[in-house]
């Protein structure tokens, strides 16, 4: 379905969201009886309870946001000077707080537990390049909300589908990001990469610009079609070392590469991280609840003298690095962790 055009999607879709938030609050108390008596019906501990409880946090905080997103656009004198560093800082500290409220509910409701650890010694003071894999839903907020953490400034690349969202639409599409098509039309390709060596191109020394160089979520009907399309490039090696790769997808290097070109002061960090997975569709998230497990996540921060100089050497290095992170999530799995 088409995207609708975005003056439709702020006149509509935001006040829908808040009325809904509305809706949900008045009607929770009779919601949460209905709720428990289904529990007793449902495997699981208060599987219902639990998404109901979420489900109305989760749209009371974006009501929150939508209605100060609305008045920092009044007060840049109706979006006239809505880019300005301070509306941009503003803009920044209300991503911020969002993701720590849906975070921090998500993991009490849903019994999650986070471990993140770091490898090699990250540069204070410089932008970064953050290279994650791509896997089960919610990565991307528990990365983004890592990076905030990080009083770091995040600049995304996301597919447009989460412009159906209000919120999402509304806050990050007046920060620098870029919303692109799960399917592009022919052609395409280059526009996402002029998009991309735009935000890199502009990133100072507080900026993380996110990439999924994967492209998407891991199924293994896409990991046998990655295989495949490097197949009929003649990549033939490259499809061998992706066929050896169980938890990852091959990487598309050509993103990543061009933050490298335009961008030759950043500090690269890999991500790997392992828990989401198993939880690939609304139907496995239902049925996974309450996860009482724990997400795991490693990254590792590479000083930009390690980044080889050639085309041809950095996509050895990034398919190298993509192994290594195959390697910790095969190697993750298997061990009995504690935290």
């Amino acid at each position: 379905m088409p995207l609708p055009p975005r003056w439709l999607r702020r006149v509509v879709f935001a006040p829908l969201a808040l009325a809904v938030a509305l809706v949900a609050l008045v009607t929770l108390p009779v919601a949460a009886i209905v709720a428990a008596l289904a529990s007793r019906f449902v495997p699981g501990r208060w599987r219902p309870l639990r998404l109901l409880w979420f489900a109305v946090v989760y749209l009371a905080v974006e009501a929150i946001v939508l209605l100060a997103a609305f008045g920092l656009w009044v007060a840049s004198g109706f979006g006239w000077a809505i880019r300005r560093e301070r509306f941009m800082d503003a803009h920044y500290r209300l991503l911020a707080w969002f993701l720590d409220r849906v975070v921090s509910v998500g993991q009490r409701t849903f019994d999650v537990r986070l471990d993140i650890r770091e490898s090699g010694k990250r540069q204070e003071h410089a932008p970064r390049l953050v290279l994650s894999r791509h896997a089960g839903p919610g990565d991307s907020f528990l990365l983004v909300h890592t990076v905030c953490q990080r009083q770091r400034r995040p600049r995304i690349v996301l597919k447009d589908t989460f412009q159906w969202e209000p919120m999402i639409d509304t806050l990050l599409g007046r920060l620098p990001c870029q919303f692109v098509s799960p399917n592009p039309r022919p052609g395409a390709g280059g526009e996402l990469i002029e998009g991309i060596e735009e935000l890199a191109a502009g990133m100072g020394d507080r900026d993380s610009l996110i990439i999924f160089p994967e492209g998407g979520n891991i199924t293994e009907r896409r990991r046998v079609r990655s295989i495949a399309k490097l197949e009929e490039r003649g990549r033939h090696e490259d499809a061998e070392r992706a066929r050896r790769m169980r938890h990852v997808m091959a990487p598309r290097p050509g993103g990543a590469l061009a933050a490298l070109d335009v961008c030759p002061q950043a500090e690269v960090v890999f991500v790997a991280h392992t828990g989401l997975e198993d939880l690939s569709s609304a139907v496995d998230l239902w049925r996974g609840l309450p996860m009482d497990s724990a997400v795991h996540a490693l990254t590792w921060f590479v000083p930009r003298e390690e980044v080889p100089a050639s085309r041809e050497e950095q996509v050895d290095w990034l398919f190298t690095w993509w192994k290594r992170i195959d390697t910790w999530i095969g190697d993750t799995r298997a061990e009995p962790w504690a935290i």
